[in-house]
């Protein structure tokens, strides 16, 4: 029997290999916090034929010709396991692989869901016993409740998002955090900026702070989980650049694939010493609002985000306010 482990990063994907735990392990990766939402066709691209031709061949086992995806693998193997970390990406990851799959009736008879509360990638392969987490068998509710989820995150609001908060969802058990985090990555009503970005601005005014200090990260001061390495550095471009900057004393960026191929720029934009501008100590201090001095354009789920469409969250009486 050929055991596929579908899991949400390469480090998980490491791990489980080295663990042993399955057959074939693909890590699949895809970002949800960050852009735009692919589609429900570009999903199933992104899934089907083809998408693992950048894959190691001989990790791939009896099904390693060319043009297959995981949703062939789905087909072909008698297991399914889904092992997933306990962050907002990869429970967004989740969701969409639920979704996807929840009308396939042949392949949802064959998935078990192992939901990890520790980072996959950081567990060592050797003691999966002491964390490895207990497999469900996906059912109808699964279904139901990837869906639900799914179809608030892409709303043009975060309305229905806020809603999940009221429904029964505790067959996903990191959901709910997942969408308290990710709500707190809206902008806060007095600041304009989200939780990552307002952490940063705590970490560089506590002083001495070099970028890759407020990065989050495993025992790091910034415990935020929402974005990944370079969704952060451009968090941190947008406080430093700008009209009005927040944030001074960045060199060597933007942060890019072309900086760090530059072991110069690298060097100098690691050696950065961050300070706070009168307009970031402002912000920090609940008294400015970045947004009201700087342009904003990003999407949070299916919500395009600008100066003129502006959602606000108030983490502590969770409410959402409205442009």
């Amino acid at each position: 029997m050929t055991r596929l482990i579908l899991t949400s990063s390469d480090s998980a994907g490491g791990c489980l290999l080295g663990a042993g735990v399955g057959d074939i392990v693909i890590p699949l990766g895809f970002r949800f916090v960050w852009d735009a939402l692919p589609s429900d066709a570009k999903l199933e691209a992104m899934l089907g034929p083809g998408s693992l031709d950048h894959f190691p061949q001989h990790r791939l086992g009896e099904f390693h010709p060319k043009e297959v995806g995981p949703l062939d693998l789905c087909e072909r193997c008698e297991s399914v396991q889904l092992w997933f970390d306990p962050t907002p990406n990869a429970q967004l990851m989740l969701v969409q692989l639920l979704d996807c799959l929840g009308s396939r009736e042949n392949i949802v008879s064959k998935l078990t869901l192992f939901q990890a509360d520790v980072d996959i990638g950081g567990q060592r392969p050797e003691r999966l016993s002491e964390w490895k987490p207990v497999g469900v068998k996906i059912r109808n509710e699964h279904l139901e409740v990837a869906s639900v989820a799914l179809q608030a995150y892409r709303q043009p609001t975060p309305q229905r998002w806020v809603d999940v908060l009221d429904k029964d969802i505790k067959v996903l058990p990191q959901l709910r955090q997942t969408v308290l985090e990710l709500l707190e990555e809206l902008p806060m009503p007095a600041t304009g900026l989200g939780a990552t970005e307002m952490r940063m601005l705590e970490l560089i005014a506590a002083g001495d702070a070099t970028p890759f200090d407020v990065f989050p990260g495993h025992q790091k001061r910034n415990t935020r989980r929402v974005f990944d390495y370079w969704e952060v550095g451009l968090l941190l471009d947008g406080l430093a650049g700008g009209r009005s900057p927040a944030v001074a004393g960045l060199d060597g960026g933007p942060f890019t694939d072309e900086m760090h191929a530059d072991k110069s720029r690298l060097a100098r934009y690691k050696q950065s010493k961050l300070s706070l501008t009168t307009l970031g100590q402002a912000v920090l201090a609940g008294t400015e609002d970045f947004s009201r001095h700087n342009p904003v354009h990003r999407w949070w789920g299916g919500t395009e985000l600008t100066n003129d469409n502006l959602w606000r969250w108030a983490p502590a009486n969770r409410t959402l306010i409205a442009p």
